[in-house]
């Protein structure tokens, strides 16, 4: 399939999500530019030295950074985790319009318990979130996916917050070490792997978060 014929594919897929309601108000474009993003911060990485097999869009939700970024990056193998099953349902559909099933999966569950998978638990080298929740329970349900020199990336607000989102005393608990932003997307590495005790029982990190 050519570029043009991927990039159609995609949008349409999209589109279809958005029909659906898995996706958020806004054209589609605007969605994609938000996963391009995510690219040129992938990109950025790797030019660094950073080595990215196996990935995982945390709470996909219509598929937004992961397919496109699944589109963007053949030499990655993918894993869409979503809670909703309407939405796990239209990933995997997604997932085979695009075809893309020989290197993306759909797991459709909570992240505090696929986070304990050992096929999953500590093997990934990559893990984006778009829209998942507040820093204190994105940061707590990605890291026990993530092995050590793995990377965290979150996209950000569009505008400047009063308080200091990321905050690096309480992050390194977990096991990270914040880089900052470039392209609106926070990079968090997991300098050392998360303790055995994270993330908690499934709605802890929300009802009890580490920081605020």
């Amino acid at each position: 399939m050519s570029a043009s014929s991927e990039r159609a594919a995609l949008l349409a897929v999209l589109e279809e999500a958005r029909r659906r309601g898995f996706l958020g108000p806004g054209p589609v474009d605007e969605h994609v530019r938000q996963a391009e993003r995510f690219r040129c911060r992938i990109d950025d990485l790797l030019v660094r030295g950073a080595l990215f097999v196996r990935a995982v869009d945390l709470g996909s939700g219509g598929g937004v950074p992961g397919l496109a970024l699944a589109v963007d990056h053949p030499e990655l193998t993918w894993v869409l985790v979503e809670a909703g099953e309407r939405r796990a349902a239209f990933l995997q559909e997604a997932v085979s319009t695009l075809g893309l099933a020989d290197r993306v999966s759909v797991r459709w569950g909570r992240a505090e318990l696929l986070a304990r998978d050992t096929q999953l638990r500590h093997q990934i080298d990559l893990v984006v979130v778009r829209s998942f929740g507040p820093p204190a329970v994105t940061a707590e349900c990605a890291t026990g996916f993530l092995r050590q020199d793995g990377y965290l990336l979150v996209s950000e607000p569009p505008y400047p917050q009063a308080r200091q989102r990321w905050p690096a005393e309480e992050l390194a608990e977990l096991g990270f070490e914040p880089e900052g932003v470039t392209h609106g997307i926070q990079a968090l590495r997991q300098a050392r792997l998360c303790p055995e005790r994270f993330p908690r029982r499934v709605g802890i990190p929300a009802k009890r978060p580490l920081f605020h």
